[in-house]
């Protein structure tokens, strides 16, 4: 297969993720309406854990048939990177959760993309220098922000308030993933954040959570798709496809997200935006692509954080 035929796959996989990842917000927004955040994260990232176990598996075998030393999963610097990101993805996942519940699947949507603009300004903590167009690319998402949440007397409704404090934590979760993953197995790092955040999830959920049977019933379709469809499979396509596209080819294909969280929302639970936070939402996806096609943050690491 030549280079621009392995490209141009790896490109479908990556729109086929973003498709996957948008339409997530609509089963995080439907799922809610029957359990509360912390039981759906738990058991969403339980599912998810557990579905990269043959990817494991595979990248193993692959490392031991080629001669290349496997790292173990009892390892301990892979165990506390592990537990430290599941942490931080619990944070954010928990206030996505939450804020979803009071807002739109499109906007929680182009909020949480966000993380994609504030990964290299919050780099600057690090020592690292946003190029200009990732400056200008912020200032549009801000103004897009704006538009698409502020609707009158300057105030932000709650549940937008928590998504993008959620966005934050993400963008903070891609920074520690850009430190982590040089250095140990990707995949398991990443499965060990998801069991991470399923644990503490689910004590979260037993301290402060009731659910009954049926609940849980009238959940599990959102949830599967959550688990096995966001972080399993998403994950999966997405590690496949990065290895053969251009870091800033896969940025760009995966913050259109957004664009199918509105139109998973659309089609599926009938949600309107206004002519106001469409236009703020074209404000954002123009930021985000303007500092994704010359900043390049896909290079920082960006790990999947749905």
């Amino acid at each position: 297969m030549s280079i621009a035929s392995s490209r141009s796959r790896a490109n479908l996989l990556l729109l086929l993720t973003a498709v996957i990842w948008g339409f997530a917000f609509v089963a995080q927004r439907s799922g809610m309406a029957h359990v509360g955040p912390f039981t759906f994260n738990a058991i969403r990232f339980l599912i998810g854990g557990l579905a990269l176990l043959p990817l494991m598996l595979i990248f193993d075998r692959r490392r031991a048939a080629a001669k290349v030393p496997v790292v173990a999963i009892s390892n301990r610097a892979l165990l506390r990177g592990g537990m430290l990101a599941g942490a931080v993805i619990f944070a954010a996942a928990t206030l996505q959760q939450m804020g979803i519940a009071s807002t739109t699947a499109g906007k929680a949507g182009f909020i949480t993309s966000l993380y994609v603009v504030l990964v290299p300004l919050l780099g600057l903590a690090l020592g690292h220098r946003p190029p200009a167009a990732v400056w200008a690319g912020a200032i549009l998402a801000t103004a897009g922000l704006y538009f698409l949440t502020i609707e009158g007397g300057f105030r932000m409704a709650w549940g937008d308030a928590l998504v993008l404090a959620g966005a934050f934590l993400w963008a903070g979760h891609v920074l520690l993933i850009g430190h982590l993953s040089p250095t140990t197995d990707p995949v398991k790092l990443a499965f060990l954040q998801f069991m991470a955040c399923a644990a503490l999830s689910a004590l979260a959920a037993a301290l402060t959570e009731t659910t009954s049977t049926a609940d849980l019933r009238a959940a599990l379709p959102p949830i599967l798709y959550a688990g096995i469809m966001s972080v399993g499979v998403g994950y999966t396509l997405q590690v496949i496809a990065q290895g053969h596209a251009r870091p800033a080819d896969a940025a760009i294909l995966l913050s259109l997200e957004a664009v199918f969280a509105v139109i998973g929302g659309w089609l599926l639970l009938g949600e309107q935006l206004s002519p106001r936070a469409l236009f703020g939402c074209a404000l954002m996806l123009a930021g985000i692509l303007l500092s994704q096609g010359v900043g390049r943050p896909a290079d920082t690491g960006v790990e999947i954080s749905h």
